[in-house]
């Protein structure tokens, strides 16, 4: 994992420093790179102000996303049945911070604490209030569990979703970084150019924003 962090960060570097500051600025929130996890969290009256419905099969019409990722999840779906002929159905895209806590509260009794922070986030913690992030399921079987990653959809999704600025967010063997378990359905947009240089990596989003860091932090040093 260092030799690819020290690879990242050469790449950054050799981008350039107007780059980087473009970069720099997608780290806040509102922009695609914006951090969300236990360490990172989110003001429960955060709501995106732009939030649309992306035009693709859905289990409600309360699938919304930002207008970039929207349009991204579209031609992901598209792509999906003209290439594959996999009809992908888009489950739960934005959720407010009230109504996470009501799925990570429910989830709490039903299951206990240990299970349940390794399968929800908490309130504020979700990358699904950022209005960046999708559950995707296959239009045969509509649930959300481990078994859609080795579906044909599951298994197309995870080679191809890159390709439209989204990335698999929570891998198996990334569970101790990103602190929760493989979701083969959760996909997050970050932009076409982040998601290529993660897929290639093959590393989870904290490393690849810890690199670009790291990377505005040397910028910084050799401007003082």
């Amino acid at each position: 994992m260092l030799s690819k962090l020290l690879s990242l960060i050469l790449i950054f570097s050799s981008l350039g420093m107007d780059a980087v500051c473009r970069y720099e600025n997608q780290l806040s929130l509102g922009g695609n790179l914006f951090l969300v996890n236990r360490d990172y969290r989110i003001s429960a009256d955060y709501v995106p102000n732009d939030l649309v419905m992306p035009q693709v099969k859905r289990t409600s019409d309360s699938v919304l996303l930002r207008p970039e990722a929207a349009d991204a999840l579209e031609r992901l779906f598209q792509a999906a049945k003209e290439e594959a002929g996999y009809s992908l159905v888009a489950v739960s895209g934005f959720r407010s911070y009230q109504t996470q806590s009501l799925i990570f509260n429910r989830r709490l009794k039903s299951v206990g604490r240990q299970k349940t922070m390794l399968f929800v986030a908490l309130p504020g913690a979700s990358e699904h209030q950022l209005g960046l992030a999708m559950d995707v399921a296959r239009q045969k079987n509509t649930s959300l569990n481990a078994s859609f990653g080795s579906s044909p959809e599951g298994i197309w999704l995870a080679e191809n979703c890159y390709r439209f600025g989204f990335i698999l967010r929570y891998q198996e063997q990334w569970t101790e970084i990103t602190g929760y378990a493989y979701e083969p359905w959760h996909i997050r947009y970050v932009g076409e150019e982040h998601a290529l240089r993660i897929q290639e990596l093959d590393i989870p989003l904290e490393e690849y924003i810890s690199a670009l860091r790291t990377t505005i932090d040397l910028f910084s040093t050799e401007n003082e």
